[in-house]
């Protein structure tokens, strides 16, 4: 599953202007009709995995996709055995 997201990630990148392009023509006031259908067609036949929704937030450390903090980049276990070592700047468990 790492291996596909890698895979993703990098059609995402090779795809990113013709993706722009076509969706800049779809939200054109000035655009025919006919020009916004053939965009639409061509964004379509695009590769479905070059789409950015469609990759995941993963653990840098174990893959996990669920449970994952974005600004660490580590999935809720993780980050707590960093938290719990000093190795989070910032942040520590809460206690009140």
């Amino acid at each position: 599953m790492v291996n596909r997201d890698i895979k993703r990630k990098k059609l995402v990148a090779k795809y990113a202007t013709k993706r722009e392009e076509l969706k800049k023509v779809l939200a054109d006031p000035s655009a025919s009709y006919e020009e916004k259908m053939d965009a639409s067609t061509r964004l379509q036949k695009l590769p479905r995995d070059s789409s950015p929704s469609r990759v995941t937030n993963r653990c840098e450390l174990t893959g996990r996709s669920r449970g994952v903090y974005k600004k660490f980049g580590l999935g809720r276990n993780k980050l707590r055995e960093a938290t719990m070592r000093g190795d989070v700047p910032g942040l520590r468990k809460a206690s009140w």
